[in-house]
């Protein structure tokens, strides 16, 4: 038997970004932005002595650390042809610039999923829960999901 549970950080709850798509053709090309939202898929085949998967109290750390990345930044791509001007906003104090290999869902799928696992690798719960996947979701319509391969 296995056991799944699911943690949310709602649109009212969300991280406020923005960024842009500089390799895109279309409007997405452009600054704009999302109250992010993101649903963390937990799995164990064990519950705890508490019959929980995972103490939802001990995501705090992890979502604090999320927050420091996403929340109320400015996120530009490493490879931004125009990344010396966002240094420029940042150095006079027009955004709280973050610079990750790559923007969009997707990207922030899968820098999210390696952030949780490695927090889990950190917790009482190494040995015993893996995370199935993370999906980010910019508003009702879009979303991308990254689904692990099950490996603690």
């Amino acid at each position: 038997m296995r056991y799944q549970v699911t943690k949310t950080v709602s649109h009212e709850q969300g991280w406020s970004s923005a960024f842009r798509q500089w390799r895109a053709e279309s409007h997405c090309r452009f600054i704009h932005g999302y109250a992010l939202a993101v649903e963390f898929v937990f799995e164990a085949d064990t519950l705890d002595s508490r019959n929980w998967v995972i103490d939802f109290g001990d995501f705090k750390p992890l979502r604090a650390h999320l927050a420091d990345l996403f929340d109320h930044k400015t996120i530009i791509a490493i490879d931004d042809p125009l990344l010396s001007y966002f240094d420029e906003l940042a150095a006079v104090g027009a955004i709280d610039l973050v610079v990750m290999q790559a923007v969009g869902c997707e990207a922030f799928a899968t820098l999210i999923a390696k952030e949780t696992q490695t927090w889990l690798s950190t917790t009482q719960y190494a040995n015993r829960v893996r995370l199935v996947s993370i999906e980010v979701r910019e508003h009702g319509s879009n979303a991308a999901k990254v689904v692990l391969d099950g490996q603690a």
